[in-house]
Parts: C-alpha cells; structure tokens; sequence
C-alpha cells in the first residue's frame, strides 16, 4: 500500500560531490515543465545497481512544506539512474544556470532521502533479472568473452561483442559471454532515423557524444548464424535479438538477418528470434517473419505521429509506415512489443494516453516494454515545442506513470507491461 506520510528530503551536492539530505526542504520531481512533489504511490526505495549522477549546471530545487513555496539552493542538483526492470514516474528538478552542458544521454530520475533510505520516484515492471549482475564476478564475464574470441578467432561479429562486454559493459553483450538469457546481433551500419537520443551516433554540435561505437561492418549470415548456435547451445531459453545500441536500423539488412535466421531454422535451431526496429519498411518485416522471426520490438516516444516525428527525425519514412509494420506482422502471427521510451509529463498526457490507447487497440499489440528516455529532459521538451508537437494542450493533463498504466489495462484488455523482450516458448 501507497504510504501517504512519506515525504523524503530533497537530496544535493556540495562542489566536492559530497551527497547530503536538506534538514527541511523536501524532494520535488519534475513532469514536462510542472514542478511538484512525489506521488505518495509511486515512491519505492532506490533499486540496488543503480547510480547517483551530480547534474553540473543545475542547481537544486526543494519544497517547503511550511510555506509552500519551491526553494532554490546554491548546491549542485542530484539524479539517479536506475537499474534495468525500473520505470521513472519523475525527473530530477533543477533550474540551470546558464552556459550548462547538454547532459549526457541517461535518464534522471528525482531522488529523495527518508527513513534512512533514498527513494526515487518510479515503479518496477518487470521481474526478469536478465540484467542483474550483481554477484557475477566480472572475471567470470571476462573469461566468457575470451572463450568466445578463443573459439572463433575468424568470427568478426564474436570479436565485437566480446568487445562490448568488456569495454562497454553492455549487459546483452556480457549475458552473451555468460551464456545466459538474451544474445545481441547487431547487423546494421546505417539508419533511417535521425533519432535525438542515438547512443551509437550524434552530429558534432550535438553537444554530447554518443555513448557506444556502432558496428563498422557488416556480419555475414553464416558469422550471425555462429552466434546463434553458440548462444543456443548454453541458454535452455533462448532469446536473440537484432536492432542493439551499437548500431542503426537492423531492417536496411533484412536480406542478411532473413538469410542468417532461415538458416538457423533450418539446422533445427530454436528459441526467440527477435527483432528490435523503428519498423520503418513493412515489407522487411514481413520478409523476416516468413525466414523464422517470432517477434518485433517498436521503438517508439509516442503514438502521437507529430510527436515522433519530432523525435526520430526519419529519412525517407512517416509514422504510417510504423504503424503499417505493426499490422502486418501481427497478420504474420509476430509477437508485437512496443518499445515505449517513457518520458514522465509527456508519455502519461491525456493525449498520449488516447492516441496510445487507438494504437494498441488498433494494432493487436501485445507488449508495451516502458523504457526510461536517455536525454536531457530540458533537451527533449525543447525540441518538442519548436517542432510544435510539444504546445498546449498536448502536454497538459498529466496522470502519472501508475494511472496511465491502470487505464491502458483497462482500456486494451490482454494488453502487458513489461521492460524485456520475453521468451516465447
């Protein structure tokens, strides 16, 4: 049950870093552009594997329950970022100085102290582990990826991810070296979308860098295929998945993944094969939904198309396009997931909620995976509003991430939640 007298502390950063909890002022978290203080329902305590990041540029903002009033302080605004499974309901507040740094590309969830516990404003919404490391030594992953490179020394998609385990810490790559739950298959160079938040490329006045090095070849079917039986041979579910952070869109190579996943099924080979895209060519999908494809992650903001227009910036494809992908292969028997990039005050509008609510009734999809957005908050509701996707009243009428996930259910009977892309057995 919701506890309705918990009321955590604002937490700030002096100039050394050093954490602490305010003596009065209490915790506010930010909804597009309203400032508040937390949903009593939506505060849970801070996920262990999650991290604290100091904001450079921004000071704190609290709330005094005395007088009312949002308080600014001198000291540094802190965020935190939480472990995989976890849904931010709230953003860090701050105000910025000028000349501050574009952050860098993580979600800032709002965190407060209570209780001798910080807690942050979010909901968990999945209960897979896949990528709970805690406990594994990082030896162990190490000695997996050097197994990995020992045993296919020719195989340049091997040596990549072995490389992402290590230096990136990827965690699709390092379940990979554990032999365990979900392998990646990166395929794809280049990309249709210009997407704002890219991990794997950004133009230079961007003003931060991409957080991954995309792929700079292209695997062939039978260096994929190598993969996949690998990953086969050590996980009793396995999950594959094409379209990862460190490369474009996986269905410009549809020929390549068709061919690399027609012939694992046809060497009797087994689990999920799934597919994470922009779903921008309807015809690609279905291409690889008859080589053996079981299922298509959507990669999406909103449902709105002047929304994500703003945000993926496509080359060459409309949003009806997106949708046309998500018919067809739910015609083509695909499991449908939608990769949802969440965003507290944007995602969980009325209007949001509604043209949602249309999709997924529409579409028969099956999944909505409710991922954090990784961008600057103040970046994203900018870019929104001078496109003019982001004016009133799109973004009026806030609900919060528990409310708009109860109407979605109740709205779309069958309709799940989750934050992985799951076993189909």
């Amino acid at each position: 049950m919701a506890r309705k007298n918990l009321r955590p502390r604002l937490v700030f950063a002096d100039a050394s870093g050093d954490i602490y909890d305010h003596p009065h002022l209490e915790m506010l978290v930010r909804r597009g552009d309203l400032i508040t203080p937390p949903r009593p329902d939506e505060l849970i305590p801070l996920p262990p594997e999650s991290e604290f990041f100091l904001l450079p540029g921004r000071n704190a903002l609290g709330f005094d329950p005395e007088t009312g009033s949002v308080e600014p302080l001198e000291e540094s605004a802190v965020a935190a970022f939480l472990c995989p499974a976890h849904t931010l309901a709230g953003v860090a507040a701050y105000t910025t100085r000028p000349g501050a740094p574009v952050l860098p590309l993580f979600a800032y969830g709002a965190v407060g102290y209570a209780e001798d516990k910080f807690w942050v404003c979010a909901r968990k919404v999945d209960n897979d582990r896949r990528q709970v490391f805690a406990g594994v030594p990082k030896s162990r992953i190490a000695k997996g990826a050097a197994r990995l490179l020992k045993k296919y020394p020719k195989n340049r998609l091997m040596n990549h991810l072995s490389r992402c385990a290590l230096t990136y810490c990827c965690p699709a790559a390092r379940n990979l070296a554990l032999g365990r739950f979900e392998a990646p298959l990166p395929t794809a160079r280049a990309c249709n979308a210009r997407c704002l938040g890219c991990i794997s490329l950004q133009p230079e006045d961007s003003g931060f860098s991409a957080g991954q090095q995309r792929i700079a070849f292209t695997p062939t079917p039978e260096e994929i295929l190598e993969v996949m039986e690998e990953h086969a041979g050590k996980e009793k579910k396995p999950v594959f998945s094409f379209g990862q952070g460190c490369e474009g869109e996986p269905l410009t190579q549809a020929a390549t993944i068709a061919k690399a996943v027609r012939l694992f099924r046809k060497r009797g080979g087994r689990g999920t094969v799934n597919v994470n895209t922009n779903a921008s060519l309807p015809e690609a999908v279905e291409a690889l939904a008859e080589a053996g494809a079981t299922s298509i992650r959507v990669s999406l903001n909103s449902a709105d198309k002047a929304l994500y227009h703003a945000y993926y910036r496509p080359r060459d494809y409309t949003f009806a396009h997106v949708r046309e992908s998500v018919v067809r292969a739910k015609k083509a028997k695909m499991f449908v997931s939608l990769n949802l990039l969440y965003h507290p005050g944007v995602s969980d509008t009325e209007s949001e909620f509604e043209a949602m609510a249309a999709f997924v009734s529409d579409t028969k999809t099956d999944l909505i995976q409710l991922r954090n957005l990784n961008l600057d908050p103040e970046l994203y509701l900018d870019a929104l509003k001078r496109s003019g996707a982001g004016e009133a009243p799109r973004l009026q009428g806030v609900m919060g991430l528990k409310n708009f996930m109860k109407r979605l259910r109740r709205e779309c009977p069958g309709l799940r939640f989750g934050y992985f892309n799951p076993y189909l057995g």
